[in-house]
């Protein structure tokens, strides 16, 4: 989405009020979740912005409820098998807890945008988009009104800025250039760890419920 060069992306600005008090975003800071969320609902204008974040407790409780948020930004959900969150997860934080994997918080927000009345349909499968990046990427842009740009799927690899406090979680997208898999053999798996295994199990039936509703990227295979 930075690729594109048509629109404000931010990186995880709800995390970085969590962990650092304050966030940037066009020139702005902002040091609570609540004034971030005004800032997208009445001060954006015609600025087009993509936010990426995940919901950990911190900041849930004010997105959820904040209808205006809800209801008037459009929203899109990315989903990850809950035994490969576990796997990569503990082994660059071995104190995750069942909080640490967000398919349940994600579930919630996705429940408050329905009962918010706006459209939570867009639900994308993180193995689609390595796999067939192309075909996902012109599904997403098609399902939220966006034009599809081939050139963005591709970059020159490199640490960005709006990471960098993040870096070792980002090792593998700073040497990236296109979206492709990466097979890690992990020491500690669902196989082997068995809070891993609770946490996981745990975490299923949302994975299943939003895995239910992906998008199907099958007619942009050929576009």
């Amino acid at each position: 989405m930075v690729e594109r060069g048509d629109m404000t992306a931010l990186h995880e600005p709800f995390c970085k009020i969590r962990d650092f008090g304050e966030t940037d975003a066009a020139a702005r800071t902002f040091y609570s979740p609540q004034t971030l969320l005004d800032w997208l609902v009445h001060g954006t204008h015609d600025m087009r912005v993509f936010l990426k974040d995940h919901p950990p407790t911190y900041y849930l409780p004010d997105v959820l409820a904040d209808r205006h948020f809800l209801a008037e930004i459009r929203h899109a959900f990315l989903i990850r098998r809950p035994e490969a969150i576990a796997a990569s997860s503990y082994a660059l934080s071995p104190k995750m807890n069942i909080d640490s994997i967000g398919l349940e918080k994600l579930c919630q927000v996705q429940d408050a945008v329905r009962e918010a009345g706006a459209d939570a349909s867009v639900v994308i499968d993180s193995d689609d988009l390595v796999r067939r990046p192309a075909a996902t990427m012109a599904a997403y842009c098609a399902a939220v009104g966006l034009p599809f740009f081939s050139r963005a799927l591709t970059w020159e690899p490199g640490e960005r800025p709006e990471w960098r406090a993040y870096a070792r979680w980002h090792v593998d997208a700073s040497a990236s250039s296109g979206f492709e898999r990466h097979e890690h053999v992990y020491p500690h798996t669902v196989d082997n760890t068995p809070d891993l295994a609770r946490i996981a199990d745990h975490h299923r039936p949302f994975y299943e419920k939003l895995y239910a509703q992906r998008l199907d990227v099958t007619p942009w295979e050929s576009s």
